[in-house]
């Protein structure tokens, strides 16, 4: 469900409704999908990711098409607490780079789901593991609104910088709560604003990866 204040938002103005950022949102990172050397409304790529923490090593051992898309906020998957033999869900997992390094952590016993509504980000995450001969990775394209798991089927979330892309942001977490399982525990990053920004801002499509 939509928060009442955003609504109101939308209701009052002539500004970029739900809907409509959301296609814009999903447009964007799809071109990042299919062309990501081509210029871009936020970074993409192996620089950005160094640029936050992700080492020049570990991105060495991971398929190109996944470096060379990622656009998230961090390095989620490296300072995520993830034990071997943990179900880890991915949303909003694009090219697929978190997903794989979970991966790693949850080993051939563990298993972890990647979920993005970008279905050229999936497409791409799921030439990277076949192109790693990865086997513990399944890639869904869906909505952060709907997740294709079961109820309390998840050890680990992980979501990076997926928030701030999608104004339904309590059937998120309903969504996120629902799957986890009971002790089950979050992971994610997100941008967040120093100070309050006008409406436009918030709502306006040419300012929402500012």
């Amino acid at each position: 469900m939509l928060t009442e204040k955003l609504k109101e938002l939308f209701k009052k103005s002539n500004l970029t409704t739900p809907d409509e950022l959301k296609e814009g949102v999903n447009k964007a990172y799809s071109s990042a999908a299919k062309s990501p050397k081509s210029q871009s409304l936020f970074p993409v790529g192996r620089k950005f990711a160094e640029s936050i923490g992700y080492s020049a090593n570990l991105l060495d051992t991971v398929p190109e098409g996944s470096v060379e898309s990622f656009a998230g906020v961090s390095n989620v998957s490296v300072f995520a607490e993830i034990e071997e033999s943990a179900i880890v869900l991915d949303i909003g997992c694009g090219a697929g780079l978190d997903s794989i390094i979970a991966s790693r952590k949850t080993g051939v016993s563990g298993k972890v789901t990647g979920v993005d509504f970008s279905c050229e980000m999936i497409e791409r995450a799921r030439n990277s593991i076949k192109e790693a001969n990865i086997s513990n990775i399944e890639f869904f394209c869906s909505d952060a609104e709907t997740i294709p798991l079961e109820n309390e089927s998840v050890n680990v979330i992980l979501a990076n910088g997926i928030f701030n892309l999608n104004p339904n942001r309590e059937k998120i977490f309903s969504e996120m709560a629902r799957v986890l399982c009971n002790n089950g525990v979050v992971f994610a990053s997100e941008l967040i604003l120093k100070g309050p920004a006008r409406s436009e801002t918030v709502c306006s499509l040419n300012n929402w990866f500012a």
